[in-house]
């Protein structure tokens, strides 16, 4: 594991999350709340922007049928990483605030404001309050010691292969000598698609590591975007904490058509022109690089909270 800058250790995450909520009493955090809020980072343009980003509440009022009490906000052993991620920040708010959430795969925005995962980019997306949920899974970021030189001109695909669009990438290019893909689930349309899953290690070999949405966002594109392969995808249709709405296309990733058409034009492209592709990847890790500071992070996620509670007439 030592080529990976970080990547949640799955047990130090269970064991931290269950410390939080068995045991650190929440009159230690609120207590610490507003001194937190204080902080001269708390004034920064950068930070306001992305509040902003996360949370575009104008002024809302909570659906009674959905809101929460804080106090009644329990772990029912359901959506545990959600749940946990979610704990993580109301803790430090008062018991008699009230919330409204939706843990899973969010690609609709709901008719009432509520804490979400994931939204879809474009439309009206107001009521859909972003916080980085499922992290476990979705923030992994990586060290890549391979030059980008020194991989394979190839573009490598593994996954639960489910979907309608990921299902016609697959046909139109698993058996093109310029790919390397493999379904991980066991029920894909096409048997000799099947393959068993590989390590991240693995994909970091490839000069191009295809990043398909799935049922939200691609769940691999942070650990992609901060290695020194390519992420190739189309445009991006949903997106979450990371911000996959600001990313540039053939800025920050390959951009591909919606229909898959121009995918070996692309990936000649930048086999040809190599310091193209490290301009992307230069981008890209700049982009994943403002993730990367947990303090600013806490920060982030509790004034988009307070921002909830504002505009929900809660405080």
């Amino acid at each position: 594991m030592r080529n990976f800058r970080y990547k949640i250790n799955k047990l130090f995450y269970w064991i931290r999350s269950a410390f939080r909520y068995y045991i650190c009493p929440k009159f230690i955090t609120q207590k610490s709340l507003n001194v937190i809020l204080s902080s001269r980072d708390a004034e920064s343009e950068y930070i306001a922007d992305r509040v902003g980003y996360y949370n575009k509440l104008d002024s809302n009022q909570l659906s009674e049928n959905e809101a929460v009490l804080l106090r009644d906000f329990k772990y029912e052993g359901k959506k545990s990483s959600f749940f946990f991620d979610t704990y993580e920040y109301t803790r430090y708010f008062p018991d008699t605030l009230k919330m409204a959430f939706e843990f899973g795969d969010t690609v609709v925005v709901p008719p009432h404001c509520r804490i979400v995962k994931s939204r879809p980019i474009e439309g009206q997306n107001a009521n859909s309050v972003l916080l980085n949920l499922d992290k476990i899974r979705h923030f992994i970021f990586v060290n890549d010691t391979i030059n980008w030189a020194d991989k394979e001109d190839r573009l490598i695909g593994r996954g639960g292969i489910y979907q309608s669009h990921r299902i016609k990438f697959y046909e139109k290019y698993f058996n093109s000598s310029l790919c390397d893909l493999g379904a991980v689930n066991k029920n894909a349309k096409d048997p000799r698609w099947v393959t068993k899953a590989i390590s991240i290690k693995a994909h970091l070999k490839y000069k191009f590591i295809l990043c398909l949405e799935g049922n939200d966002v691609a769940s691999n594109l942070k650990w992609v975007m901060s290695s020194n392969s390519l992420a190739v995808m189309s445009r991006p249709k949903y997106e979450t904490w990371f911000m996959e709405g600001k990313l540039i296309p053939n800025v920050h990733y390959v951009e591909i058509k919606p229909d898959f058409s121009d995918l070996e034009e692309r990936l000649h492209f930048y086999i040809n022109n190599p310091e193209e592709a490290l301009k992307i990847i230069k981008n890209a890790h700049l982009f994943t690089q403002q993730f990367a500071n947990k303090n600013r992070e806490d920060l982030i996620s509790l004034m988009v909270l307070q921002k909830y509670f504002q505009k929900t007439h809660q405080l």
